[in-house]
């Protein structure tokens, strides 16, 4: 058996690239034919039933409008009602039919139940769950010196997609529903500072490719992967908890090059109607799975000669980060631009900001 296993494991890799080098046109004439028949076949949200998680900003803000274009009925929830207040008028204004707002975390099951219920308790449905709630950071794994972030990542990008999808699933199968999921191009390209950003979106796409073979066609998931996008998350704004509740900490805001939200948003929503599985954005990523599936060492090698610069390390904006800004103690303002991070509560709130000050009190 190790005979015949040394024997495959040469001669499989390369045969497998001749074949699919080969199979490429007629399986590129296939993926058009299926867009053209989805094409024709879109479902219809008018008068259909959306639950969108963190809907108050960013990607989940965005997939409201194109939901609210195609006059479906809308329940948006996040934690800051006051934001979802806008957004909601925003969405009655583009022609979503009826909008419901409700203020929950989407880590607490209790409060997945509530929104849920409360959304089927209106309108008697549930056709599409939209989950985007995520959070992000850029430090490097050894730097971490406060291991209290670890839960709250793990807790918003994996549990806050799980328990929505539990309770909804029932009224999903009712519907022949979907579950749309906001993932990233991360859970298969290793990207430096995002180690444990990666694992819980590679846990995630995990447990709904596991999810999709349970439900078969009754529930339909699609699984929406993007680049760098602009949005809050990318431009310095990050999610902490303390207490029990989460607080939104905002820092001075950064401009961050990544493709646009809306334009994300756009294809997921349209993606997601006309029945597709995969959403990627931009498409061209998947090239670099090739690279790790069968030449994994030059994608090593090209971080490794992205990351030696001069021989230093730094805490950097890649992906999705944020400056930690240290007050000059003028009272002006200002301040200067700290690299050198090192715990991730350090990074997530500036020392002497009004945030940090809050949270000291909290703690």
């Amino acid at each position: 058996m190790e005979l015949i296993n040394s024997f495959l494991n040469l001669v499989v890799p390369p045969a497998s690239l001749v074949i699919l080098a080969f199979s490429w046109p007629a399986l590129s004439f296939i993926n058009a034919c299926e867009w053209i028949y989805n094409s024709f076949n879109i479902e219809s949200m008018e008068d259909k039933v959306v639950i969108i998680t963190g809907a108050s900003s960013g990607i989940g803000e965005q997939i409201a409008y194109e939901y609210a274009k195609r006059k479906a009925n809308l329940m948006l929830v996040a934690r800051r009602e006051n934001r979802l207040r806008i957004i909601s008028e925003n969405a009655r204004a583009m022609g979503a039919k009826r909008v419901l707002i409700m203020a929950a975390d989407v880590v607490k099951e209790d409060d997945c139940r509530r929104f849920v219920s409360e959304t089927v308790n209106i309108f008697g449905r549930v056709d599409h769950l939209v989950n985007t709630a995520s959070l992000g950071h850029t430090f490097y794994f050894e730097e971490v010196t406060d291991t209290s972030i670890f839960p709250h990542l793990m807790d918003i990008n994996f549990w806050g997609n799980v328990y929505p999808t539990l309770v909804a699933l029932p009224y999903l199968h009712q519907s022949n529903g979907r579950v749309i999921v906001n993932a990233s191009v991360e859970t298969w390209l290793p990207l430096p500072r995002m180690s444990l950003y990666s694992a819980s979106k590679a846990a995630l796409v995990n447990f709904y490719e596991t999810l999709r073979f349970e439900v078969k066609d009754d529930v339909g998931i699609t699984i929406a992967t993007h680049g760098w996008i602009g949005s809050q998350m990318t431009r310095g704004k990050f999610m902490v908890e303390d207490g029990a509740e989460m607080q939104r900490k905002e820092e001075r805001e950064v401009h961050v090059t990544g493709g646009p939200v809306e334009e994300f948003a756009k294809l997921i929503v349209s993606g997601a109607c006309r029945g597709n599985i995969y959403v990627k954005y931009p498409s061209w990523y998947d090239i670099f799975l090739l690279y790790r599936m069968f030449a994994p060492n030059i994608l090593n090698w090209t971080f490794r000669l992205l990351l030696s610069s001069n021989g230093s390390r730094k805490t950097s904006l890649v992906g999705t980060g944020m400056p930690v800004y240290e007050a000059s103690g003028s009272g002006s303002g200002s301040g200067r631009l700290v690299l050198e991070g090192a715990s991730p509560r350090r990074l997530l709130l500036a020392p002497n900001s009004p945030q940090s000050l809050q949270a000291q009190k909290l703690e």
